[in-house]
């Protein structure tokens, strides 16, 4: 076994890596760039090494800076995490020059999965069944135009290189297959620097199931599968092992097959085989394809490690420091039910949009398993992914566990910047989710129940105005007094007012509108008109918070606060601190609403800004290539005439 090791990452995979390196006995050097100097991952390693700027070309994407770091602390070997440089063959090959081992498939098997069309038609020699499509080196738009009708719509374009639903789009008629295709590839360009796409067919009512999968360069096993088919934009949500609905002989059909994949390369290490399944005649051993296979471990890997008691880290790391594959297969056994969710920094109503922002609160039930590479007082940073912590449920049948997720999601507290945390809670209480019922398209057809924002009860609202009159702890903190009567006061905060009357020291009376409280904080907790309210109140500047069954955040009235017409949506403004990729206007140019303005690059991601009206355009504010703030002022549309 290793003595040190470095890691190649940051954040929650960061962290994770640690805490088995720390029961191993085996030392860990993390990097950090300038923007994670103060990171949870820097306070857990027992040594860590400054590597660059926050821009990821500066620093996680330096590999000869990561090299030399790993050789001035005297680590054997580099942990790559996931992302950044985990699948970069050149990178695996500059670790082995410099005399260390890298943790994770060799470059030859790297390279024969890190392109989806290469990809493909290995798996196909290897006896593979892969999704129809266009697989070939012609990228002239014309003949990938063609290649799609060939396939016949809808069709998806996919990068060749990379994941993470980058660089993909679907296309549903002929007509947007064009402006599609320029989206994707730039998209991937940015993402991967290669702009070369592949044509798949689109498979009606698909289920994306992926099956784990580890070898030792001479053979492999798999871990069983994993059901990712909750997804946004082709962005994995929530996942669960095993698959709901998965028989005995479609599991051991794609279990052979991953196993077949893996066998085919040479592979050591862990590594995930992406399937695509066509569930309209429920899970079928004939109808389900290869898209790709991961060479690193996956960020989903907790649930696996639920539902077979093996880490799969240690794995990792006995492997590659020599020795041989820990359990064959019938070793492996599968025990109850697992849920992984992503809780985001992003903001569900305006489309899902990263965030960012400093956690003012953070707070994660006891009961789950909870990954994370931020704590309170952490700043959710615009350079890299907005992801909080992974969520990770266990129990012994799939209703228990989804019934412990829902739990859990409902006591995570998060304060100082949005989050998707009611979205998972509603996604967990899905009626078709709970029944196994689920496929890609789940999200998207029920996005407006899933996203609806229900107003808080009275409940909430008396505690908040409890907490901005100072009486959380249950003191009888407002100021003045009377003569035979209860101490009274207005509390205000925005959107939200009523009447606070203290009865006792821990009893207070709250007036909103026609509605009454009566409230008494009791055995630790407040009871609301008999009952208990089950939630918590928490302050943070500017802010009172209400956790327990959601979170609701209350923003303290600002007596200086003036309104500001941003031009009756004559402005376009900056959702997020990004790149501009791309303006789509000029001058005196008329849109109308909903054309796309620019492109916006924030967080790995492309976003398309419109207009919110039809006008003029009085003036383009950025130009390519601008770096800018969230809330700058972009595209300017000329005042509209009076009466218009």
């Amino acid at each position: 076994m290793f003595q040190k090791i470095l890691i190649a990452n940051r954040g929650e995979i960061a962290c994770r890596i640690i805490d088995t390196c720390r029961r191993l006995g085996v030392r860990t050097v993390a990097v950090f760039s300038d923007a994670d100097a103060g990171a949870r991952h820097v306070a857990l390693a027992d040594e860590a090494v400054q590597i660059g700027g926050p821009r990821p070309a500066e620093s996680y994407l330096r590999g000869d800076a990561i090299i030399a770091a790993a050789r001035a602390t005297g680590a054997q070997a580099v942990h790559p995490g996931y992302g950044f440089l985990s699948e970069n063959p050149d990178f695996v090959e500059a670790v082995a020059a410099a005399g260390l081992v890298f943790i994770g498939p060799s470059a030859a098997a790297i390279r024969a999965m890190g392109l989806k069309d290469a990809a493909k038609a290995l798996m196909e020699a290897a006896g593979v069944p892969v999704v129809p499509g266009y697989h070939g080196a012609n990228q002239d738009a014309e003949h990938l135009a063609g290649a799609a009708e060939a396939v016949g719509y809808p069709v998806l374009i996919k990068a060749v290189a990379g994941g993470g639903g980058k660089g993909m789009r679907l296309v549903e008629r002929w007509g947007d297959f064009a402006e599609k295709l320029e989206s994707a590839r730039g998209e991937a360009e940015t993402a991967f620097g290669n702009a070369a796409v592949l044509i798949e067919k689109f498979v009606q009512k698909p289920r994306h199931i992926e099956v784990q999968v580890f070898g030792d360069g001479t053979r492999a096993v798999h871990l069983y599968e994993r059901d990712c088919s909750l997804q946004r934009r082709h962005q994995k949500v929530i996942e669960e092992a095993p698959a709901p609905g998965m028989t005995a002989e479609m599991r051991a059909a794609m279990g052979q097959a991953a196993v077949r994949a893996a066998e085919a390369i040479g592979y050591s290490g862990a590594g995930t085989v992406e399937f695509i399944v066509d569930a309209s005649d429920g899970l079928r051993p004939d109808r389900f394809w290869f898209m790709e296979m991961n060479t690193r471990l996956q960020v989903e890997h907790p649930v696996t490690e639920a539902v077979t008691g093996i880490d799969l880290v240690e794995w990792q790391l006995r492997v590659a420091s020599g020795e041989p594959l820990p359990a064959g297969q019938e070793e492996i056994r599968l025990t109850g039910h697992a849920f992984e969710a992503r809780l985001y920094a992003e903001d569900v109503a305006a489309g899902f949009l990263p965030a960012t922002g400093t956690l003012t609160h953070l707070r994660f039930p006891a009961g789950a398993r909870a990954e994370t590479g931020v704590r309170a007082g952490d700043t959710i940073s615009p350079w890299y992914d907005p992801m909080i912590a992974k969520i990770i449920t266990h129990g012994p049948t799939r209703d228990l566990a989804l019934s412990q997720l829902a739990a859990a999601l409902d006591a995570t507290e998060v304060g100082g910047s949005v989050t998707n945390l009611a979205f998972l809670a509603a996604l967990a209480r899905h009626e078709g989710f709970r029944r196994g019922d689920v496929d890609t398209g789940l999200i998207a057809r029920d996005l407006e129940l899933l996203t609806a924002d229900a107003p808080p009860g009275l409940a909430v609202r008396a505690l908040a105005l409890i907490g901005a009159a100072g009486l959380a702890d249950g003191g009888a903190a407002l100021a003045g007094f009377t003569l035979w009567a209860p101490l009274a006061r207005r509390v205000a905060l925005e959107g939200l007012a009523g009447l606070i009357e203290v009865l006792a020291q821990g009893h207070v009376r709250v007036t909103i509108g026609e509605e009454a409280a009566d409230c008494r904080l009791q055995a630790g907790g407040w009871w609301v008109n008999g009952r208990p309210a089950g939630a918590r109140i928490v302050l943070t500047p500017g802010r009172v918070s209400v956790f327990g069954g959601g979170a609701h955040h209350f923003d303290a009235v600002d007596p200086l606060a003036r309104s500001a017409d941003a031009g009756g949506g004559g402005l376009t403004l900056s959702p997020l601190p990004g790149l501009v990729k791309a303006v789509f206007v000029a001058a005196g140019q008329a849109v109308a609403a909903g054309d796309r303005l620019a492109v916006l690059e924030a967080m790995k991601m492309e976003h398309t800004l419109t207009a919110a009206r039809a006008g003029v355009v009085a003036e383009v504010l950025v130009a390519p290539g601008t770096q800018v703030e969230a809330g700058a002022a972009l595209v300017r549309l000329e005042e509209e005439e009076e009466g218009a």
